[in-house]
């Protein structure tokens, strides 16, 4: 197979340069959190480095049929003596594939003439979304309801079979790296000093090699019991880049067909890995809100129309966690415009949920705890540039923190079922729930102690700087596009504001009302179960309006970062 280069080697020595590569690094190899766990954890925790390791090799899979080759091909040139290669594979190996995408929300496209596929490499690289949808409704008008099942569940991957397709789970597809990242996890299970840990690592081994949603499911359920264990290793599995499955119910003969026969698209999963040490203070600090998360389920718009995860009344199952990062891998730890700094899993979608299975988050610490001289430089020029500089002293990089925690918890809350129905827009959706949550709840747990009124205003404050963006993004990017949302639902309703230099300005009173405002809009469209109300919404508010762009001209003056990747010490030396 033939290759070519995509990026000249000026734009290669660019976006490798330390100005435009941002590097996040994980726990270092001497990290005293490392240092202090049990020889039996130690031994363990190699173990789950090196499962986490074969993660990559799935998600490049799923990612893209020509990564892998594409990488055989770039180290076959680096021997060489190829520059050009060298330096792609770095950008490679960051963004995990040929195809990502820079702060900037420009694709970076690392092989010529390579494409970005909305079916990723779930589907044929052929397909459209039309003749998916239409060997679809063949398929099902030839009885083949159950075939179209496995085509449309998110642990399949896509092939042809003559003229119609077959979906095939990815316990099969993928049967030797999960078989290898099982049998890390068995071992680690015979060192690791925590039972409830080894009972979970031995399910999630089983899961992994039978072809059989309730395994997944019954590793899940135990795995969001987890709390006081040393370590921290998820498979996580979520939907963020399969595009096509969604669009099923765009086609109204498909969707009824799809109803007919009780048929539920769900999109692909994506498999990642996280391995970590639990960090006891952290962990501390996040249990306090537990208590109020039935006052929070009480006080989300609109809770008689629907069922929520969390309940008013009785203890709930969630679990939280902070852990310090030893390795992200997969979907995980691919850096494509951004990464992950905390989680609440399992998704709605997951059969875990169905089975008496509660759910947990888990936060990145050093995701989020970027305190390197570079990067508090450009966090300085950024506010000295684009934020009022009386709302300086309101801005804290650890109220960002205080809102995730908020953003992670209000996934738990809100309709608990029936988003399917709006399709690719269903992600943006949730995202922009979860936010308006975490800012509209606030009075209420200002009021129960959680926060000081000076907090709030923190909370307020940070959000409204960080609102903003150096460029429009495309619609698959579902993080990015409700921030963009966000940004001009705020100005519109007049709690903030952009003068014509690109300075934001906030009405603090103003805030939290539009917040819930915005929340209540928002349960509304997906308690519609209705796809084309989902879009429509989506359309009104996404908006790349004068004064957004102001803001954003302002944020590419003062950062100059396009990529990102992270560097994970500890992980590297485990691994050998």
């Amino acid at each position: 197979m033939s290759f070519e280069l995509n990026l000249s080697l000026e734009e290669l020595e660019k976006r490798t340069n330390k100005d435009f590569l941002i590097r996040k690094p994980m726990l270092n190899e001497d990290a005293q959190e490392y240092l202090a766990l049990e020889e039996g954890d130690k031994i363990a925790l190699k173990h789950l480095v090196k499962a986490a390791n074969y993660a990559n090799i799935v998600y490049m899979k799923q990612d893209n049929e020509l990564n892998l080759p594409f990488k055989k091909y770039l180290d076959e040139e680096i021997k060489k003596g190829n520059k050009s290669a060298e330096l792609t594979k770095i950008l490679f190996d960051a963004q995990l594939g040929i195809i990502g995408i820079d702060s900037e929300s420009k694709p970076v496209v690392l092989l010529k003439g390579a494409t970005v596929l909305d079916g990723k490499a779930f589907f044929p690289s052929d397909i459209t979304k039309e003749e998916l949808h239409n060997i679809l409704k063949s398929m099902i008008k030839n009885g083949e309801v159950e075939e179209v099942k496995e085509i449309l569940n998110q642990r399949s991957i896509v092939k042809r079979e003559g003229k119609k397709l077959k979906g095939i789970d990815y316990t099969v597809e993928f049967k030797q790296e999960f078989e290898n990242i099982a049998k890390e996890l068995e071992e680690a299970a015979k060192t690791s000093t925590n039972k409830d840990f080894n009972e979970y690592l031995l399910l999630q081994a089983k899961a992994l090699r039978g072809n059989d949603p309730m395994l997944d499911a019954q590793a899940d359920k135990k795995w969001a019991t987890l709390q006081d264990t040393p370590l921290e290793f998820t498979v996580s599995r979520e939907q963020y880049a399969d595009l096509l499955t969604g669009t099923v119910i765009e086609d109204e003969e498909l969707k009824k067909l799809l109803e007919e026969n009780n048929i539920v698209a769900t999109s692909k999963d994506s498999i990642g890995i996280r391995v970590g040490i639990i960090n006891k203070k952290g962990t501390e600090d996040l249990l306090k809100i537990k208590n109020y998360l039935p006052l929070m389920a009480e006080n989300m718009p609109l809770k008689d129309k629907y069922e929520q995860n969390i309940s008013s009344d009785e203890d709930n199952l969630q679990t939280m966690v902070d852990v310090d990062i030893v390795s992200l891998r997969g979907d995980e730890g691919s850096y494509r415009g951004g990464i992950t700094i905390a989680q609440n899993l399992p998704n709605n979608d997951k059969l875990s949920l169905t089975i008496g299975g509660g759910r947990r988050n888990v936060y990145h610490r050093q995701v989020r705890t970027s305190n390197s001289p570079e990067a508090l430089e450009r966090r300085k020029k950024r506010l000295n540039a684009t934020l009022n500089s009386e709302l300086h002293k309101l801005y804290n990089p650890e109220a960002d923190h205080w809102f995730t925690i908020g953003h992670e918890n209000v996934h738990s809350l809100g309709p608990k079922s029936g988003t399917e129905a709006l399709g690719k827009y269903k992600n943006i959706i949730e995202e922009n729930k979860a936010d308006m949550g975490s800012l509209a709840l606030l009075d209420c747990l200002t009021n129960a102690g959680v926060y000081t009124e000076e907090e709030k205003k923190q909370i307020l404050v940070t959000f409204g700087a960080n609102c903003f963006l150096k460029a429009k993004p495309e619609l698959s990017q579902a993080h990015r596009v409700r921030t963009v949302m966000q940004a001009y639902f705020f100005i519109k309703e007049g709690a903030i504001s952009v003068n014509n230099e690109g300075i934001i300005d906030m009405n603090i009173d103003k805030m939290i009302p539009t917040a819930r405002k915005m929340l209540t809009e928002i349960i509304e469209v997906q308690l519609s179960q209705d796809f084309n109300r989902g879009e429509k919404y989506i359309n009104d508010y996404f908006k790349w309006t004068d004064d957004i762009n102001r803001v954003s001209l302002k944020l590419k003056e003062t950062d100059k970062s396009l990529n990102g990747m992270i560097v994970t010490p500890l992980a590297d030396l485990l691994s050998k």
